[in-house]
């Protein structure tokens, strides 16, 4: 695991910690879901994604705590602005990976004070062991680098519905068989459903390497 840390370091070096200021963001319909995306290191605009998609939220797209802190302020916002305007309103968020983070820590700060919500995590990086092995954000080696609300994993998610999917990828199972070499050439993180379309508003649980598991 000391490989995985060194390479989250160079990540973080590449990419650098300036803090960018995001997009502002247009006015969504009150028709049918918001549905709200939110995407992995690098990804700045969260493109990532296919399907009906409400809002891209942009924030800076690298590992760290500091970048997760602001991606969750800005994921806050926008739901709340949409909430505001539309009260009636199902929201979905999506997060992969380092956006899967993002929604993550959200949910847990603020599922007592907002319902009709569901969340969809994929490869996230703070999912609890229990199959498998805890994310990668929880691992000793990588904790102390990426720093909070990034670092650690729960399922501290209230009554919010969440799905969380993970797949032979060490990022969400930090032991996962596929190890660095999954991650890194095989594609291992990347072997997810971006269409958000294929997710429903009431999904919950999780698919752990192919099985569902309510």
């Amino acid at each position: 695991m000391r490989k995985f840390s060194a390479l989250l370091a160079g990540v973080v070096a590449l990419a650098g910690v300036t803090l960018l200021g995001a997009p502002a963001a247009q006015a969504a319909s009150c028709e049918g879901t918001y549905t709200i995306v939110v995407g992995g290191t690098g990804d700045l605009n969260s493109t990532i994604y296919s399907g009906n998609i409400s809002q891209r939220v942009g924030y800076p797209a690298v590992p760290v705590g500091a970048a997760d802190r602001q991606g969750v302020n800005e994921l806050n916002r926008l739901i709340r602005d949409q909430r505001n305007q539309c009260p009636g309103q199902h929201v979905k968020a999506v997060g992969y990976s380092l956006g899967a983070a993002v929604v993550h820590t959200w949910v847990t700060e603020n599922w007592q004070t907002i319902g009709n919500v569901n969340a969809i995590l994929l490869a996230d990086p703070k999912r609890p062991a229990g199959p498998g092995s805890a994310g990668a954000a929880a691992h000793p080696a990588v904790a102390p680098v990426v720093g909070a609300p990034l670092a650690g994993a729960d399922d501290y998610f209230g009554d919010i519905p969440v799905l969380e999917i993970c797949t032979d990828d060490v990022i969400c199972d930090a032991n996962a068989s596929s190890g660095l070499p999954g991650y890194l050439w095989q594609g291992k993180h990347g072997n997810y459903n971006f269409n958000v379309d294929v997710y429903t508003d009431d999904a919950r649980g999780q698919w752990f390497n192919g099985v569902y598991i309510p």
